[in-house]
């Protein structure tokens, strides 16, 4: 019976992925021809402006998705990763199959990675190797999962709320609680301090791994000022962090945290965990904590300001203390518009993706693939009606952070704090934006917000 009815769905649903592969060719018309008014010179600009929109780029993938789903390209569009061209790929099974072909499609971050590190890769940046495992498992025993309920949870909840409770009716959301809750989670739980004497401000780290992120996933096009302030910020949170190190050591606490942890390993005789192998992996996992999380939480609470129904069910969700309720709601919001649209490998060989299919393409070999998981998130291949909101999609619906090996390292603190950032918020009524451009993401010039402001209403 079941393969019967899932053989009738059939039907529906392809009309359904072709449907959406028109409405998005209407929409991405209509984006486009939006950008041509005005003067000839900055069209050009204009138009890539409008497809580096969210409202952009779903478009354009919908298009893709449909009519050109593995897209092969000779030109090089990436510039800051040796590449030889461009494969873009855009159907669900396709981006799964890209990101788990570990042995073909390789992680390009290595050399921007040594350079953060000034000499030595982070297993974000390493293939499927000894070395990746051992750095991985021993991270693993340092920063544990368990911590998320016994430390970061605890942490961001009640340094969210302090901030809800001396706050007016007005909240600057990333400026005033995710961006400053977040970086103080992170200082506390790896056993880094910042804004005492000596130290780093809390907003020197933000801006540090803030440009150092950028730097690695972001500049795509090799921006001499992003790389000249990422060196800047790597070699000051450096030589923060060595100075953590030898400072932990000379005078030892029994504070629980990463820190700590990583100093009992080496005392233990970890192999290959010296000062250096802790201050590298620290540097990258703090990378991978303060911009991400806080983007998060603030486009996903963009997307809700858009809904209505939506942020009043999340609201409810959070005044209840539903936290499941409430998290199946951010991160379905977060769907529409995730912290990375696309994930990058290298192909090591020729070789051919969704074999089998009228959609097989073949990848030369040193092609950068662009393989879309917001793209992914949208396919109706997979989905049951993707363009809708709905808060009750499977988590396996989703691809947030990755997929297969690669998939990120701190994903469980992801899927506990994002939301937990924001119980406060929605608990303490119902937010609105603020009127004109205070009331939008202003990401100040870079990727991430800095500031997006709402007003508060009880009910």
């Amino acid at each position: 019976m079941a393969f019967l009815t899932n053989l009738l769905r059939l039907p529906v649903r392809m009309l359904a992925f072709l449907g959406g592969g028109i409405a998005s060719l209407i929409a991405l018309a209509k984006l486009l021809a939006g950008a041509f008014p005005g003067d000839k010179a900055g069209r050009s600009k204009r138009l890539l402006g409008a497809l580096a929109t969210t409202a952009g780029q779903r478009a354009l993938f919908g298009v893709l998705r449909v009519f050109w789903a593995n897209l092969v390209l000779g030109r090089k569009l990436v510039q800051a990763y040796e590449n030889s061209g461009t494969v873009i790929v855009t159907r669900d099974a396709d981006v799964r199959e890209v990101l788990a072909r570990e042995a073909d499609f390789a992680v390009v971050y290595e050399p921007r990675m040594r350079a953060i590190t000034s000499g030595e890769n982070f297993f974000l940046g390493m293939q499927d190797s000894p070395a990746y495992q051992h750095d991985v498992s021993v991270m693993r025993l340092a920063a544990r999962w368990e911590d998320v309920d016994g430390i970061i949870l605890p942490t961001v909840a009640e340094h969210a709320a302090a901030v809800l409770a001396d706050s007016d009716a007005q909240l600057d959301v990333p400026a005033e609680l995710t961006l400053p809750v977040v970086a103080d989670m992170v200082a506390r739980y790896f056993g880094t301090p910042v804004g005492g004497a000596g130290q780093p401000s809390r907003d020197d780290l933000i801006a540090w791994t803030s440009v150092m992120f950028w730097y690695l996933f972001i500049d795509l096009g090799a921006d001499p000022d992003v790389d000249r302030r990422a060196m800047d910020a790597a070699a000051a949170a450096r030589s923060w962090l060595d100075g953590c190190i030898a400072e932990r050591k000379a005078a030892p606490t029994d504070t629980d945290d990463v820190l700590n942890r990583c100093l009992d390993l080496q005392r233990a005789g970890t192999l290959g965990f010296d000062d250096l192998a802790i201050r590298n992996n620290l540097i990258g996992l703090i990378i991978g904590a303060v911009p991400t999380l806080s983007r998060a939480a603030v486009q996903a609470l963009d997307q809700l300001l858009d809904r209505p129904q939506p942020l009043a069910e999340a609201c409810v969700a959070a005044r209840a203390g539903d936290d499941a309720r409430l998290a199946a709601s951010v991160f379905e919001a977060l769907r529409f518009n995730p912290v990375n649209p696309v994930i990058y490998r290298r192909a090591v060989l020729e070789t051919t993706i969704a074999r089998g299919t009228l959609r097989a393409r073949r990848v030369p070999k040193g092609s950068l693939v662009l393989a879309s998981n917001l793209s992914a998130m949208f396919d109706a291949a997979r989905l049951d009606n993707p363009d809708a909101f709905d808060a009750n999609r499977p988590w396996d619906d989703y691809m947030l952070w990755g997929y297969a090996l690669h998939t990120c390292f701190g994903r469980h603190i992801n899927r506990a704090v994002v939301p937990a950032l924001l119980k406060p918020l929605l608990a303490a009524g119902t937010p609105r934006r603020a009127a004109g451009g205070a009331g939008q993401i202003d990401t100040a010039g870079t990727p991430f917000p800095a500031h997006l402001t709402v007003h508060l209403f009880q009910g």
